[in-house]
C-alpha cells in the first residue's frame, strides 16, 4: 500500500497508462480510486481479466492497446528485482501481454515488497517460460541445453495451466552458468517459446514497500 502511494505520483489528469496484474497493480487501483473518488481521470491498458474487473469497478476508462497511441506509464509488480532492477516477472501467468505493455510505454515503474529484492534472480523464484502448445514437451526438451530443470504449471485441477494466450507455461531454474543477457538471447531463439519472465532493462524505477511502511525508490 505505501508503495502504491508513491507510485502514484507518477500518474497525473489525462495520461494513457497501462497496469499488470497481482497485488501491487491492486493496491494502484485501489489507491488511483482513492485520489479520485468522483471518477479517475485517466485510462487504462490492462494486461488481465482480473485488472479490467477491478480497474472497471474503480471507475477507470479501459482502452485497448490498438497502435494509435503510447502508455506514459506502466505500473505492475513484480517477483524479483535485483541489483541492477532486472526483473523476473510472470508468477501470475501474465508475462506476455505485460511484456507488450512495456513495449508500449514511455515509462516502467515496478511496485514491489522490499523482500522482492535480491542478489541474484533465481534466488526465491523459478523463471516462467511460455510456450506453445502443440509439442510443448519437445520444446522442453530443447530448452535443456540452457534450462537444465523446469516443470509444466498446472493449474488448481491438475490440467496444464493456460495463459490467457492459450499458452502453456514451464518453470524454470534459472542457471548460474548464463549470464542474463545471454540467457535472454538464448530464450528467444528457441523454436516454440513464445516468451519469458527475464526483464531486463526495462524497469525505470522500482517502489520497494518495508514492513514499517517505509518506502524506498531504486532507478536506473
Amino acid at each position: 500500500m505505501a508503495a502504491a502511494a508513491r507510485a502514484l505520483d507518477e500518474v497525473e489528469p489525462g495520461m494513457a497508462i497501462g497496469l499488470g496484474s497481482g497485488r501491487a497493480v491492486d493496491a494502484v487501483i485501489d489507491a488511483i480510486a482513492g485520489k479520485w473518488p468522483d471518477g479517475p481521470p485517466v485510462r487504462a491498458a490492462v494486461a488481465a481479466p482480473r485488472t479490467e474487473e477491478a480497474a472497471r469497478a474503480a471507475g477507470i476508462e479501459v482502452v485497448d492497446l490498438d497502435g494509435s497511441f503510447r502508455l506514459d506509464v506502466v505500473l505492475d509488480g513484480a517477483d524479483e528485482v535485483g541489483p541492477a532492477l532486472e526483473l523476473v516477472k510472470g508468477g501470475g501467468g501474465a508475462l506476455l501481454r505485460e511484456k507488450l505493455l512495456v513495449s508500449a510505454c514511455d515509462r516502467f515503474v515496478v511496485l514491489a515488497e522490499d523482500e522482492k529484492r535480491v542478489a541474484r534472480l533465481g534466488e526465491t523464484t523459478r523463471l516462467p517460460v511460455e510456450v506453445v502448445r502443440f509439442a510443448w514437451g519437445d520444446t522442453q526438451r530443447r530448452l535443456r541445453d540452457t534450462l537444465e530443470e523446469s516443470t509444466l504449471r498446472e493449474g488448481e485441477d491438475g490440467d496444464p495451466f493456460t495463459t490467457d494466450e492459450g499458452h502453456f507455461l514451464l518453470d524454470c531454474v534459472l542457471p548460474s552458468s548464463f549470464g542474463l543477457a545471454d540467457l535472454e538471447e538464448r530464450l528467444k531463439r528457441t523454436t516454440g517459446v513464445v516468451e519469458h519472465g527475464l526483464f531486463l532493462d526495462s524497469a525505470d524505477a522500482v517502489v520497494l514497500g518495508g514492513t514499517d511502511g517505509g518506502v524506498e525508490t531504486l532507478t536506473r
